[in-house]
């Protein structure tokens, strides 16, 4: 599992690079390659669109994009330390595919994580083999200590008569 540390916007924002540096100390943690930033609204809120390249499986990347609230809307709204759940999730293949050893359960295995509150809330990404259609699945969602959200987004990467390379051999 990897901690993303380059959307810690709440961090970046309200309180500079300490909570940043805190989930940079973490082991393993990887950075998403932020490609596009669309400005919305007159008080600089933005849809944020980055690339992450899934760690174990070579030849697939993902653009997640993401609403990031400005501080003039953080004061007119209250609501200092969260951004919404909503996000979008597009995964394709990017160069030739070679799967790792990935998690081959029903719940997948969760490859990508940030924090879009100050402590609880986090955007996730899971992976998901769904080996009778020969597809990878990749489930966008956020989870919070209580309260979750139903808002979610998926895409798949389907591996149907491609040229794959099993690091561990094809699951029978």
């Amino acid at each position: 599992m990897l901690e993303l540390v380059g959307r810690e916007r709440i961090g970046r924002k309200l309180f500079g690079g300490a909570l940043a540096a805190c989930v940079m100390l973490g082991a393993g943690s990887a950075i998403a390659e932020e490609v596009g930033k669309v400005g919305v609204d007159w008080v600089g809120n933005d849809i944020i669109v980055e690339a992450i390249k899934d760690p174990k499986v070579d030849g697939v990347t993902c653009h997640v994009s993401y609403f990031d609230r400005s501080i003039i809307d953080r004061l007119h709204k209250g609501n200092w330390f969260e951004d919404p759940s909503d996000s979008s999730i597009s995964c394709r293949q990017t160069g030739p595919i070679t799967i790792g050893d990935i998690d081959m359960s029903e719940g997948g295995e969760e490859v990508f994580k940030q924090g879009i509150s100050l402590i609880w809330k986090k955007q996730v990404v899971n992976r998901i083999y769904d080996k009778a259609n020969e597809t990878l699945i990749y489930l966008s969602h956020s989870r919070q200590v209580q309260n979750g959200s139903a808002k979610m987004s998926v895409t798949t990467v389907p591996l149907y008569g491609q040229n794959v390379v099993w690091s561990k051999g094809k699951p029978k």
